[in-house]
């Protein structure tokens, strides 16, 4: 078992590629489509598949499982809050600041997968994450905490489009499930644009607002505001807690930076009620197994002679190593249309109903949108009950029983 790979990434625009990075902002401004199927320039290309993201959910376990162990529901309401909260610098600003910029990532294969675990005190969080769909590139994941009884699943798909900027809408949600109160959290998903594209050190900003709706009756809101021209710090946002259609009586309100420390207050008396702060607060180092025991379609294993092409600035070897892997792909689609058969997912399932999750995404004015999403994706038991990847143990079910019920 290994820990996360260092990363040996270029940082921002290097001085001799300023002039290959004016020609990439010239073609961005006059590109129609989806931004992600662009090639960019070798610096800013990422070692990392989209399928690896799926881990920024839970990269602070103890956080994750808070919730599970609150009695209280408005105080177990405000736990999952606080840490959503806490995971949106690991999502949208962990790779700017470790690598310089952030960095365009690989675009996964369908059946791309990433499997790992955090070990901690909050004891074993394990992760799924699947490429599900291809056209559009669709990622799903799970993660789970037996121990607690706690669980998250969702899938995500991103369009990219550029307006004076890169302009990223996602497409899905995540479900937060709790065993104990038998609770389901739908969490919508913030818009995004880039920052800092003239300079050439790419950041994310986050756009507008996102739900967490819960079938306790309670629901937060995120608001989203980044510094402006005259005013307003980066990457600022405030948040309130009320009870179901009372948004003007918040129970809690927040505020702060979502890449800094924010502050939790009574949403009457104004009293402080808990803080974060991510410097405070380490992250846990996932585990993944090493390459040699990982399955031929997980992401590090699968990208390899692509991420030491990248780290190398070997753009030739890159784009051959690309073909290889998508060739590989074309061929298998190809097999699959004159055999009248679809991709058998490893522990995903489309799911044609989904009484529950149009029940609370319409109390939001939230859109299902499974139309964009190749379908709406479920974290299939049965399918992982028969899986084995490398990171389990002898003996170890990859869903705790409690899961199941």
């Amino acid at each position: 078992m290994s820990a996360n790979a260092s990363d040996k990434e270029g940082s921002a625009v290097p001085p001799q590629a300023k002039g290959s990075w004016t020609s990439f902002l010239k073609s961005v401004t006059s590109f129609n489509g989806d931004l992600s199927t662009m090639t960019a320039p070798p610096f800013i290309l990422s070692t990392k598949s989209l399928v690896e993201f799926s881990s920024y959910w839970a990269e602070h376990p103890s956080v994750f499982v808070a919730p599970a162990k609150e009695k209280d529901p408005e105080k177990r309401a405000m736990l999952v809050l606080k840490w959503f909260l806490s995971t949106l610098k690991q999502q949208y600003a962990s790779r700017s600041e470790k690598l310089g910029s952030e960095k365009k990532p690989l675009n996964p294969f369908l059946g791309e997968l990433f499997l790992g675990k955090w070990e901690d005190e909050a004891g074993s969080t394990q992760l799924v994450s699947e490429q599900v769909s291809h056209h559009p590139p669709v990622t799903a994941y799970c993660i789970w905490n037996g121990e607690a009884g706690i669980r998250l699943q969702g899938y995500n798909a991103q369009k990219a489009s550029f307006s004076r900027t890169i302009n990223v809408k996602q497409i899905g949600h995540a479900l937060l499930h709790i065993d104990e109160y038998d609770e389901e959290y739908l969490i919508t998903l913030p818009s995004l644009h880039i920052e800092g594209l003239i300079t050439g050190s790419p950041y994310v900003e986050l756009n507008r607002y996102s739900y967490i709706h819960s079938t306790s009756g309670y629901t937060a809101k995120i608001d989203y505001s980044g510094k402006g021209w005259l005013s307003g710090k980066k990457n600022s946002f405030t948040a309130s807690l009320y009870p179901e259609g009372k948004e003007k009586e918040p129970i809690y309100i927040v505020d702060g930076q979502w890449t800094d420390a924010f502050t939790i207050k009574d949403g009457k008396t104004k009293a402080v009620v808990d803080t974060y702060d991510p410097k405070k607060t380490k992250t846990t180092p996932l585990t993944v197994a090493s390459l040699e025991e990982q399955d031929e379609m997980e992401s590090r294993r699968a990208w390899k002679k692509v991420a030491d092409a990248i780290t190398k600035g070997d753009m030739d070897k890159t784009a051959y190593e690309k073909s290889i892997i998508e060739n590989r792909q074309r061929d298998m689609r190809k097999l699959e249309k004159e055999e009248d058969r679809e991709w058998d997912r490893r522990f995903f399932t489309r799911t044609d109903k989904f009484p529950l999750l149009e029940k609370l995404a319409a109390k939001i004015g939230e859109q299902v949108n499974d139309s964009l999403t190749n379908g709406v994706w479920m974290f299939d038991q049965d399918k992982a009950s028969q899986a084995k990847p490398p990171f389990r143990k002898e003996g170890e079910t990859p869903v705790n029983e409690e899961l199941r019920k």
